[in-house]
């Protein structure tokens, strides 16, 4: 197998812009296939500023949350948690606003 195609996915593999990078490298090993998604994470451009951006961005740390284990799975599942907490706490106090004013 070269560096190409992902092999089943259709969609073309992380490690054919970095092919320069991964010379001498097994395409087949993990570790290497590994290398290549995480050269491919630092430099991709996203637009930033926009909801895709964000979105995105989401994604990448839900992504990165998933690989890790341990401690940090447990730190990054703690973190979702009170990011939702917090939403949950703001919208209400804003319904409270709403309602006690309009009802005033």
């Amino acid at each position: 197998m070269t560096w190409g195609v992902a092999a089943g996915a259709g969609r073309p593999d992380p490690a054919r812009r970095f092919h320069d990078d991964l010379v001498g490298l097994d395409p087949d090993d993990p570790e290497a296939r590994a290398f290549a998604e995480h050269l491919d994470r630092m430099e991709r451009v996203r637009p930033m500023f926009t909801v895709e951006g964000e979105l995105s961005g989401v994604r990448d740390f839900a992504e990165s949350a998933n690989r890790s284990g341990g401690a940090t799975r447990w730190l990054a599942w703690l973190l979702a948690v009170l990011v939702l907490v917090g939403a949950g706490y703001l919208i209400f106090g804003v319904l409270e606003v709403v309602v006690t004013t309009w009802f005033a």
